[in-house]
């Protein structure tokens, strides 16, 4: 038994799952190459049908299943599997989740880089031995033009050892082999200035370098690998995590398990789903959908804890040096190769010597006969047969036996073509190359020059730059931040463009009268990362919201950027004609909400807070429409109607009766014919202005200008509700409308559909006068004192 397990382990550590340190090869690896090199399957040829290859690889070279020789041919035309393919595959060749498909249905041919590890076979570069009946031969090493242990990696499990490398990139291994060419005496941390650490096919970050360092240094070590992931707004409502780089040897069906069995074993909180949409165009692409209120860094970590987001690779370097298994370092993984290049290299060069020595001898015998070839002719038509006509030849001219065979194998067209002068150029090609090869042989400096010359060859044709970002450990750090996101306070903001968002800064709309290029806000409310808003619509509709669905927007200095937002339709449902005013907060404490219509009616609804998602805040007649409204603090502000044909009328709040939600309202200003309300809102006591845009009712929205006018609204008079107002704009030609109107505390600011400010005039205009033409058109119109967009309760 121990006799028949020792050579049972024996055959299978040397002939079957440990790699060739120079060759970085199994044996079923090799003899597949060397099959396929034999058999035509090259590059530049059709692919053939796997069957065929892997048949003809049983029957001469392995004695083994037809199953693992599949399996191994697959592994090499794997693109996630190997940094480097050595077999171009045509058909469904799996995935890191799935089996390829059969052998009978899919298509091989060899990989361009198969060519440089086959590069040589015809030239005695490696010695040849009897395949396992003895009727074949097969090359005991191929000649690997690459050093394809380091690049490709690989893994097998022997009996009693293992072995485990990972790929690395192709143009540093060789920067790595150059300077070890000229620094035979280079230490690690110099190699590893060139070779940092693994490049792996399907890319990712390797975290932290200590273990590459050890695995480097003795052959074995760990190092940890992280998906590329990055957060994303995924839909209106929810962030994500999209995983774009998943680490090695780790499927996305594999992972998507993983997370479903955490979230149900309850040991993973805020995921919302999991979808996979990788496809071929582009690429591996998983989205981790988050709950509400969960903290997308803080979950990535847990995912990093609990699943092969963060998965690690141990290092077991171990390779078949003279047919012995040895534990190799970095160092000593590079010195195998060289040793195995130079080798082949020099017998390259002598073949290529003797090939061109040959070549140049029998030149010389055509150099002589080309000279008499009347005479030449004469020998061989006189002789008796050919050993007299080779004697003759030789007594004649001095020349050798194979010269002379070579002239008398020639046909007679074919030796009177040649002339003097093509056979010199030959002969003088033929002493030069000689002189080369010979200096290569004779110099090992020259030698391992073209050992160098051959690598930057091969990095330069097959190389590519690195997919997978070296972090050390330093640069590392897990999250402290809790997973769920805390109640703090926060502010909802609106905009004119209707993008919606939430920020966390005291004072969202920063320095009053300084603004970046970003949207107007026209309504800002108070409330808590995790509690409720509202938002009231046209059609009088109050629509409960959780400002947790809310992305958060940074404040600078200036003010809020929301074109990280999300626009208020892709929250709540809108009929066509419907759009969102004002919001407002859910507080059974505030003083109400006052809200106008198109057609003049004023109405303050009494606070109430319902168990409904919505409820209707106003009653409203056929045809009408609200317009505008705000949250009231107290009694103190005045309501304010702007129309279209150019009045203004504002009376004090006090004046209207607060209204359960069935009501109606109140007559609020009073209307002329084919007039219309365009603006109604709360004007706070103090310093305010008036701003009203004229223009033609006739043009297409968006289309002019117009002009404008900004007022003191300290000249306009109070007048008494259900009145008409004063006259606050003259129009010029081609006005006939108001179409824009705002009042409230300066300073008054003004955006254009794209969000981009608009200047204002700076002077006030008179009470009834004309405005001035404006540079662009203007759609949203709004002011920069936190006070009126969000009054907050006394006691604040």
């Amino acid at each position: 038994m121990e006799t028949s397990f020792l050579e049972y382990a024996y055959s299978v550590i040397y002939s079957r799952a440990l790699p060739d340190a120079r060759d970085g090869l199994k044996p079923v690896q090799r003899r597949i190459l060397y099959t396929m090199d034999e058999m035509g399957i090259r590059p530049d040829r059709a692919h053939v049908k796997c069957a065929r290859v892997v048949g003809q690889v049983m029957g001469q070279l392995h004695p083994h299943g037809d199953s693992a020789i599949y399996d191994a041919l697959v592994r090499q035309a794997q693109p996630w599997a190997m940094r480097l393919p050595l077999v171009d595959g045509h058909g469904n060749f799996g995935s890191p989740d799935s089996v390829p498909a059969a052998m009978r249905y899919t298509e091989c041919r060899m990989a361009p880089a198969a060519s440089a590890m086959t590069q040589g076979l015809d030239e005695d570069a490696v010695d040849f031995r009897p395949n396992y009946d003895g009727k074949e031969t097969e090359p005991v090493v191929l000649p690997s033009a690459f050093p394809n242990l380091l690049v490709n990696g690989s893994t097998g499990i022997a009996v009693g050892m293992a072995t485990n490398l990972p790929p690395h990139n192709l143009v540093e291994v060789v920067a790595a082999l150059k300077h070890l060419l000229k620094h035979p005496g280079a230490s690690l941390d110099t190699i590893m200035r060139y070779m940092p650490g693994p490049d792996l096919p399907t890319g990712g970050t390797i975290v932290g370098l200590d273990g590459i360092r050890q695995a480097y240094e003795t052959g074995r070590g760990r190092f940890v690998i992280r998906a590329v992931t990055r957060i994303e707004k995924v839909t209106p409502r929810r962030q994500g995590i999209v995983v774009t780089e998943l680490p090695y040897g780790v499927g996305p069906e594999k992972l998507i398990e993983q997370i479903k069995g955490q979230v149900q074993a309850k040991r993973l909180t805020g995921i919302a789903d999991v979808k996979d949409l990788t496809d071929l165009t582009n690429g591996t692409r998983l989205v981790i959908e988050v709950k509400n209120g969960i903290n997308p860094e803080a979950l990535l970590q847990e995912l990093y804890k609990r699943t092969s987001l963060e998965d690690g690779f141990s290092i077991n370097a171990v390779a078949l040096v003279d047919g012995q298994p040895r534990t190799l370092g970095l160092l000593e993984l590079l010195q195998v190769y060289l040793d195995h290049r130079l080798s082949v290299t020099l017998r390259q060069t002598k073949f290529r010597l003797a090939k061109a020595t040959d070549r140049l001898h029998l030149v010389d015998g055509l150099l002589i006969a080309i000279l008499d070839i009347d005479d030449v002719i004469t020998i061989i038509r006189r002789a008796d047969d050919a050993a007299a006509a080779r004697a003759r030849l030789i007594e004649a001219f001095e020349l050798t036996e194979i010269q002379a065979n070579y002239i008398l194998d020639m046909q007679l067209r074919r030796l009177t073509k040649y002339s003097t002068i093509e056979l010199e150029t030959e002969r003088d090609e033929l002493q030069q190359q000689i002189r080369a090869l010979q200096a290569i042989i004779d110099d090992d400096d020259l030698l391992r020059a073209a050992v160098g010359d051959d690598l930057s060859d091969v990095a330069k044709r097959y190389g590519d730059p690195r997919r997978t970002v070296l972090l050390s450990s330093a640069g590392v750090s897990a999250t402290s931040e809790p997973l769920e996101v805390p109640d703090g306070p926060t502010w909802v903001l609106l905009s004119s463009t209707g993008l919606v968002a939430r920020c966390d800064s005291a004072d969202p709309l920063g320095e009053a009268g300084s603004r970046s290029d970003h949207d107007v806000l026209v309504s800002a409310v108070r409330t808590t990362a995790r509690g409720e808003y509202a938002a009231v619509t046209s059609a009088g509709r109050l629509i409960r919201c959780q400002a947790i669905d809310l992305p958060t927007v940074p404040a600078t200095a200036q003010a809020p950027h929301l074109s990280g937002g999300v626009r208020i339709s892709d929250l709540v449902t809108l009929d066509p004609d419907e759009q969102v005013l004002f919001l407002c907060r859910l507080d059974e404490d505030s003083a109400g909400l006052a809200v106008g219509t198109a057609q003049g009616v004023v109405k303050r609804v009494n606070p109430e807070m319902l168990g409904n998602n919505e409820w209707d805040v106003i009653r409203l007649a056929d045809g009408d429409r609200v317009v505008g409204g705000c949250e009231l603090v107290d009694d103190s502000a005045e309501l304010c109607f702007v129309t279209a044909g150019g009045n203004l009328l504002h009376f004090a709040a006090a004046s209207v009766r607060p209204q359960g939600r069935a009501a109606g309202g109140v007559a609020g200003i009073k209307l002329g014919a084919g007039d219309r309300v365009v603006w109604f809102g709360a004007v706070p006591p103090g310093d305010n202005l008036v701003v009203t845009i004229a223009g033609s009712g006739d043009a297409l929205p968006g289309t002019e200008s117009g002009s404008v006018k900004v007022s003191d609204f300290a000249d306009f008079p109070a007048k008494g509700r259900a009145t008409g107002g004063v006259r606050c704009h003259r129009f010029l030609r081609g006005e006939d409308e108001l179409q824009r109107a705002w009042a409230g505390p300066g300073p008054a600011l003004a955006a254009a559909t794209s969000g981009a400010p608009v200047a204002l005039p700076e002077e006030f205009g008179r009470r009834d006068g004309s405005g001035t033409p404006l540079p662009q058109p203007v759609t949203g119109l709004g002011s920069g004192t936190p006070d009126l967009l969000s009054p907050l309760p006394k006691e604040s």
